[in-house]
């Protein structure tokens, strides 16, 4: 039977996150952290999404004192944990006054000398300097990315299960991939059996798209059909729990024979090297050099970025070259890994793989037996 219950994060998983913040929030400095980005607010609360649509359980977030206090702001108390006491949720408001008058009674309001946020509408900055009148206002976004970049087991093992969701449903909507059925079709199927799964919130829109001949970055439409000899990409993602997994591979109709004499090649290579990138210490421009050293185009896609309740980084992309030549890679790190070879005439192979980061070597997160880390299959016609 489908688990429809909303339910708080593990208790655990959730005292482990806020001490993270809790901590950092020391080191600088910080007396309130207000966030108003879903991803951080449900990394410190750990009260989930409840729709994709309409109401949300955050309206600008969460407020973390340095008490370890937490307020939110909620539609209502289903998946609230019982440690955040019911007076401490205050609901969606666009009165300003109302939500001055909440933000005053956050523990620690008149005494802080700090508060740090995630990002504020310029309207909203006069009101948190009203409400907190001696404190200076600071960025507080970097200090969640670096919180969140690096997962804590229980979070490598809800990214996991994530995979396993995602996985299950692509292999169900390859198995009904045929010459006629379009990419909308597919991508429906997919949704279905997450939904079987008790997943609502896909990652991502497009599951399904078949590679074009002629361009390698060109789309068709939704609803163009499957032909023979079309190589279709399956690239699925789920948000479970609030944590997000991402899987991927190429499907032919009919010419596997073909696809793996012309293009698996040098995909095998590509991902040797790109594994080989993931090594905690090394930049992350190290995964950009791995296409170059096998003489493929980067694509426009991110080459990798981080996987966990969303935003997460590495973003490592070939528009932001600067940014993956700082960063560097570290254990406990996942990323969601992105191979993909194109030739004019054929199409392209694509592959994407979640990558766990650790000192012994990079780990697959897939369950699901990889060639390469991408699968190549006939169809059926």
């Amino acid at each position: 039977m489908t688990d429809t219950e909303v339910r708080p994060d593990a208790a655990t998983l959730r005292a482990a996150r806020r001490e993270r913040v809790l901590t950092e929030m020391k080191d600088r400095g910080i007396d309130i952290f207000i966030s108003g980005r879903e991803p951080n607010a449900r990394y410190i609360a750990g009260v989930p999404r409840l729709w994709i649509n309409g109401s949300r359980p955050f309206g600008p977030g969460c407020v973390l004192s340095s008490s370890g206090a937490i307020d939110i702001v909620s539609t209502w108390d289903d998946g609230v944990p019982d440690d955040i006491p019911h007076e401490n949720l205050h609901g969606i408001t666009f009165n300003g006054a109302t939500t001055l008058a909440w933000l005053t009674k956050v523990e620690g309001a008149a005494t802080a000398r700090t508060v740090a946020t995630d990002g504020l509408m310029p309207s909203t900055i006069a009101l948190v300097r009203k409400a907190f009148p001696a404190a200076d206002l600071v960025d507080g976004e970097q200090m969640m990315r670096r919180v969140r970049a690096v997962k804590m087991p229980d979070e490598v093992d809800a990214i996991r299960r994530a995979v396993e969701i995602a996985e299950g449903a692509l292999v169900v909507a390859e198995e009904a991939l045929r010459v006629g059925v379009t990419e909308r079709q597919l991508t429906g199927i997919f949704m279905e059996h997450m939904a079987e799964a008790g997943v609502t919130t896909p990652s991502t829109q497009d599951v399904v798209w078949i590679t074009s001949r002629s361009d390698a970055w060109s789309r068709t439409s939704r609803d163009t059909a499957v032909t023979a000899d079309d190589l279709v990409a399956l690239d699925g993602g789920v948000i479970a729990r609030g944590y997000v997994g991402e899987v991927g591979w190429t499907a032919a109709v009919d010419g596997a024979e073909r696809v793996a004499g012309s293009l698996a090649g040098s995909w095998d290579a590509l991902w040797d090297r790109l594994l080989d990138a993931c090594r905690p210490g090394g930049p992350a421009s190290g995964l950009l050099a791995a296409y170059e050293a096998v003489g493929v185009a980067v694509p426009p896609m991110p080459v990798a970025r981080g996987l966990g309740n969303g935003n997460d980084v590495p973003l490592v992309m070939a528009s932001l070259p600067r940014t993956a030549a700082e960063l560097r890679l570290e254990a406990g790190m996942v990323l969601a890994v992105t191979a993909y070879v194109w030739r004019e005439g054929v199409g392209g192979l694509y592959g994407k793989a979640p990558v766990l980061l650790t000192d012994a070597g990079p780990e697959l997160l897939s369950t699901r037996p990889l060639r390469g880390g991408a699968h190549v299959d006939s169809g059926r016609s």
